[in-house]
């Protein structure tokens, strides 16, 4: 932690102290660390490859690219030096026999750490004592890629890290069946991305160049056609004779690439002319301007990735999105770029991720579909029943199939029970009260939707009273597996689930105590007394609720 040459942002500790905690927890760690591009989850992987290999067991780091590999290698080496720790590299930058030592030192137990692109996954690659599974940009695999790093050992532990997650991994996050950590502070001294979109145009390409030349800069320019880009190559060392300028692509001879990234970084060129093989991970502090040909072609996450190129030092960086014709646009391509532009302060990657999932539904749980039944029965029921599946299997208790959402509570206490027009005015207002009160879980909530309501709209009438009250009794009568209350002025009945979670006993001993309480058939009861009014009609049945759970 000490070697850290940066001062960690809350979050980031906060993510590390979860991780640590996860990782010493006794059970399998599933945590999704999500965090902006360039706000440190690099770290977070770090300190828990540390904590994994001082207890004895193997890392694996799955990287989709790669650059990002060879990168990540690179930084583990170098926070790793001090200490007896082997790392290995999977991915084409290495030779045929370094890979085979790689896949031998696994099975061995010899290698300590392991980075890798998809090789990783491989039937080929096994390990003897893996204990912690390191997925980066976890938005770059597959469903089914995952569940084949998961199904290596059911005891391994999972980090994974992503700036925009997909929609089924948020989904699961924000449902409760992973845990979940937000990186949301920016490092000090970051600056937001200035983004532009505007049509193609040499001057502005020009201008945007020389503006980053001059203050001693890097440049990204992203042409995503292998056919065509020797023809940009040629354009752009017209339109700028001072420039020195490195072409990078997906296939390019492994040696090739590798050199000419290495001399990006050490900046013997000025601007990097290269498809979408930078998008994920790339970190190169000088590079502050990049600049998108058909921008309109790149989906939102990745307009996202790759604006997160720059922008990774204390200077200003901007990202200019060209595209042939703004007024020949798409729709989609409209939003995407209106999106990406409208969000381009620190940590807008969690909110697109967000918009993302609301496109385009949140996924099956247990398969591997990107949008799945939800569509059937609505995103809200969906929640809801996968909520009380979860929740059953946290209580160790097997979920109910046959009846998902336990039925709410019939309450009719023959008084009106609502919000008048003239007390709350506004329709969509109402729905939303109504909404929020029906989902109150506990009588504390229910106590602060009734002190906001008075503090909103002031003293509450006897119909929003009776509202209340309802709702109180509802929470109260869910408890006791009471599944419809009827009361008037002369008598109330109570009537019971099929098998409901008090012991019978406990009802007979009631009856026998209470001379105006009677069982009227198998599941109901039947209170005769006289309640005139709203408080003597929920005062009697509170007390009945009560004595059934003494």
């Amino acid at each position: 932690a000490q070697s850290f040459g940066f001062d960690e942002t809350p979050d980031q500790a906060e993510a590390i102290h979860n991780v640590i905690k996860d990782m010493t927890s006794g059970r399998p760690m599933d945590r999704l660390v999500c965090g902006d591009v360039g706000f440190g989850k690099t770290e977070v992987a770090l300190r828990a490859a540390f904590i994994a290999v001082m207890g004895g067991k193997q890392v694996a780091i799955l990287a989709p690219t790669t650059l990002l590999a060879e990168q990540h290698a690179q930084t583990f080496a170098d926070r790793f030096a001090d200490w007896p720790v082997k790392i290995a590299e999977l991915s084409r930058f290495r030779t045929g026999k370094e890979i085979n030592n790689a896949i031998k030192g696994m099975a061995d137990g010899t290698l300590d750490i392991v980075i890798g692109t998809h090789k990783l996954l491989s039937p080929d690659v096994k390990f003897t004592r893996l204990g912690l599974v390191i997925i980066d940009e976890e938005h770059r695999f597959g469903v089914r890629q995952k569940e084949a790093l998961k199904a290596l050992r059911a005891e391994v532990d999972v980090l994974t890290l992503t700036a925009t997650p997909i929609p089924r991994t948020l989904g699961m996050a924000l449902e409760g069946l992973r845990d979940f950590s937000i990186i949301a502070t920016a490092p000090q001294k970051r600056l937001a991305i200035k983004t532009f979109v505007r049509s193609e145009d040499g001057s502005i390409i020009r201008e945007a160049c020389l503006r980053e030349l001059k203050r001693g800069g890097q440049i990204y320019f992203l042409h995503n056609e292998v056919d065509t880009i020797e023809n940009r190559r040629a354009m752009l060392q017209e339109l700028l004779p001072e420039a020195r300028i490195g072409v990078a692509h997906g296939q390019m001879h492994e040696r090739d690439l590798e050199k000419v990234m290495r001399d990006f970084v050490a900046q013997r060129f000025n601007i990097l002319l290269c498809t979408t093989i930078i998008e994920t991970g790339i970190d190169v502090p000088t590079a502050n301007t990049i600049i998108m040909h058909r921008a309109d072609k790149f989906g939102l996450a990745q307009l996202h990735q790759l604006r997160g190129r720059v922008g990774r030092s204390h200077h200003q960086a901007y990202a200019y999105l060209l595209v042939n014709d703004l007024s020949n646009l798409t729709k989609q391509s409209q939003r995407r770029l209106d999106a990406i532009q409208q969000m381009e302060e620190l940590g807008s990657g969690f909110y697109l991720a967000m918009h993302d999932l609301e496109i385009r539904g949140a996924g099956e749980v247990l398969g591997d579909n990107q949008s799945g039944e939800m569509l059937e029965i609505g995103f809200q029921l969906y929640s809801d029943m996968l909520n009380e599946a979860v929740r059953s299997l946290k209580a160790g208790k097997e979920p109910d199939l046959a009846a998902p959402l336990s039925s709410t509570t019939e309450i009719n206490l023959h008084v009106p029970a609502l919000l008048p027009a003239d007390y709350c005015g506004d329709v969509h207002e109402r729905l939303s009260i109504y909404k929020r009160l029906a989902n109150c879980e506990s009588q504390d909530r229910i106590d602060s939707m009734q002190e906001e309501l008075i503090d909103r709209f002031g003293k509450m009438p006897d119909a929003v009273k009776a509202l209340v009250e309802t709702h109180r009794l509802r929470i109260a009568a869910k408890s006791v597996g009471i599944v419809k209350i009827d009361a008037h002025g002369e008598a109330a009945s109570l009537q019971f689930m099929e098998k409901p979670p008090i012991d019978p006993i406990k009802i007979i001993t009631l009856i026998q105590k209470n001379r105006q309480i009677k069982l009227a058939g198998q599941d109901k009861l039947r209170i005769t007394a006289s309640m005139p009014d709203l408080a003597a009609r929920v005062n009697q049945i509170k007390q009945t609720i009560k004595q059934l759970l003494a």
